[in-house]
């Protein structure tokens, strides 16, 4: 009588396990001499700022003096009511652009070509001039006032950047509009629903997963092109470090005090942004990603749990 034996062994023997295999991680020497050479270049730049004539003690002592606290202020007013008026009207630009009537699309798209192919500070210094074309506004029965009593700083700052920011948000609006799928249109018509209706219930709701990161990004641009508004004397931030810094004699320090606020402004909009991204992203993946809160404790408790693991 004879016995199989296949290469584990004879019939009805167990196999022997299988070795672990020793994965051997690949050494990537560029990444460590790439890592070197900058912080190299880092620790230069820093030596050079640290060692050059600046006054740096200058920029904590202003740093909450009233004057450049209002100007902080009145830029993040001028932010908000910028992006509120830019928001609105590129939506009814948006609507314009891809409606079927001739004239109101061609007055979007010459809307839209002329403010997106002109500078922001030309449009700014237009406004404020403009009372050498329209020396009085009158509007019959509401007011009727000098331009030049009317266009006020801050009136002028807010059409500036408001009226500009229009142009960019209807394409951003626009693109948002035509990634619904028109299916959706077309069953909310079949179920005997206005234009307006469906606009306003089916469509933007699902295009803002489309519309709110590109228009979070334009909310942290114009936290920055806001410094434009030193064209029309209006007191922003730029305007109150640059009257601190000729009155105290520090103006390079000013300067820096002024990128300072300006990155923990737009570093506070860009956590916003973030979560608000979050909330749009619901339906659209199946588990949205840890918030850093949410991997800071899920890092705590593994270490916690690895630690307890060991010791027992």
């Amino acid at each position: 009588m004879t016995t199989k034996i296949d290469k584990a062994g004879p019939v009805g023997t167990p196999s022997p396990a299988p070795e672990d295999i020793k994965a051997i991680p690949v050494r990537h020497y560029g990444r460590w001499v790439s890592a070197v050479v900058a912080i190299a270049l880092l620790v230069t730049l820093v030596y050079a700022f640290a060692e050059g004539d600046v006054n740096w003690a200058a920029i904590p002592d202003y740093f909450f003096d009233g004057e450049v606290l209002k100007g902080v202020r009145n830029t993040i007013w001028i932010t908000i009511l910028s992006m509120v008026l830019g928001v609105a009207l590129g939506i009814v630009l948006a609507v314009m652009r891809l409606s079927k009537n001739p004239v109101t699309s061609s007055i979007a798209w010459g809307y839209i070509w002329f403010f997106r192919g002109t500078p922001v500070y030309v449009q700014l210094l237009v406004w404020f001039n403009l009372g050498l074309v329209f020396h009085y506004i009158n509007i019959m029965p509401i007011y009727k006032d000098e331009w030049s009593d009317f266009m006020t700083p801050f009136l002028a700052a807010l059409l500036g950047l408001g009226l500009n920011e229009a142009a960019y948000m209807a394409e951003i609006c626009r693109a948002g509009i035509q990634s619904v799928d028109e299916g959706q249109t077309e069953a909310a018509q079949a179920l005997g629903m206005s234009h307006a209706k469906t606009l306003r219930r089916v469509v933007l709701p699902q295009a803002m997963r489309v519309i709110v990161p590109p228009t979070g990004n334009e909310f942290i641009n114009m936290l920055k092109t806001t410094s434009l508004v030193i064209a029309v004397q209006y007191w922003d931030l730029l305007q109150a470090t640059s009257e601190v810094g000729q009155n105290s004699g520090a103006t390079a320090e000013m300067l820096f005090l002024a990128a300072a606020w300006y990155l923990i402004l737009t570093s506070v909009l860009s956590v916003g942004q973030y979560y608000l991204e979050r909330y749009y992203a619901r339906g659209t993946t199946r588990s949205l990603p840890a918030t850093p809160l949410q991997r800071i404790r899920i890092n705590l408790l593994s270490g916690s749990n690895r630690q307890g693991g060991a010791s027992a």
